[in-house]
């Protein structure tokens, strides 16, 4: 047995851009030990595994600590391989997760668009290891899956060094920073230390949360985004009220093999 490995660069046309995510097709489900320790060795934010059944794609994403509910790049880079590699006369592929049927439609060459649950976030109160964590009191905050923390200028992003291990501490799966764009309609980062990525380069499922603020903040249904990490990226969006677009481009880096040894568990 052979194990398939692609690396494609998400929200982005560039490699060394976006955000990296490795992407294993498998025949059949491997025991989640295997599928965790792959996901370790890869050492990325996400790796994305997927079976096919029928006319649909069974489909899970791991952190190299921990499985996750949700993931936008990887599910990107994961339709960007089958389109290319596997089914290229298709221009919609459905995958069966853990968030339900997640669709992807190629609107162009490349350019790939994902029908996500929208994830509002509800007003809560600003924790004061919030505050001490990223240094800087912003305007308002909210809280979905993950902190929604919204601040008044794209400088204020791009300056902010969060202290992780106060971050590591918090109620939340990861923590999202925003402010308006200079050139975009908005910008963001995002931090999850707690699942093992200090900060994502580029974060499709945060954007479940901020399509939605600033959708309605802007009045607009069709916004464009920029993530400011230092690899960065591009996010087309769109609001659809309970389900949200989000579009980008992917570039493949590399494709391989992994040792067929390394679908057997070892002894401890």
């Amino acid at each position: 047995m052979e194990i398939q490995i692609f690396q494609v660069d998400a929200f982005t046309k560039h490699v060394f851009k976006g955000n990296p995510a490795a992407v294993c097709p498998l025949n059949e489900w491997l025991g989640d030990y295997i599928l965790q320790k792959i996901a370790a060795e890869n050492n990325l934010s996400e790796t994305a595994f997927f079976v096919k059944k029928n006319d649909i794609y069974e489909l899970r994403w791991f952190t190299p600590r921990t499985e996750v509910d949700l993931c936008g790049h990887a599910t990107l880079a994961a339709a960007f391989v089958i389109f290319n590699f596997f089914e290229d006369s298709l221009h919609s592929v459905t995958f069966e997760t853990m968030s339900g049927k997640l669709v992807v439609e190629k609107e162009e060459t490349d350019l790939l668009f994902m029908d996500f649950p929208s994830r509002r976030g509800q007003p809560c109160d600003l924790p004061e290891e919030l505050i001490r964590a990223l240094g800087e009191e912003p305007a308002e905050v909210f809280l979905s899956r993950d902190y929604l923390v919204v601040y008044e200028s794209e400088n204020q992003i791009k300056r902010i060094n969060p202290n992780m291990d106060l971050l590591e501490k918090l109620d939340s799966l990861g923590v999202i920073i925003t402010a308006p764009g200079d050139e975009v309609d908005f910008v963001s980062r995002f931090f999850a230390p707690k699942v093992g990525v200090p900060e994502d380069p580029v974060t499709g499922s945060a954007h479940c949360t901020l399509i939605p603020y600033w959708s309605n903040r802007l009045k607009k249904k069709k916004l464009r985004a920029h993530q400011l990490s230092p690899r960065g990226g591009e996010i087309f969006c769109e609001d659809l009220g309970k389900r949200v677009r989000i579009g980008g481009y992917s570039v493949l880096y590399l494709k391989g093999v992994i040792n067929t040894k390394a679908a057997k568990p070892q002894p401890k």
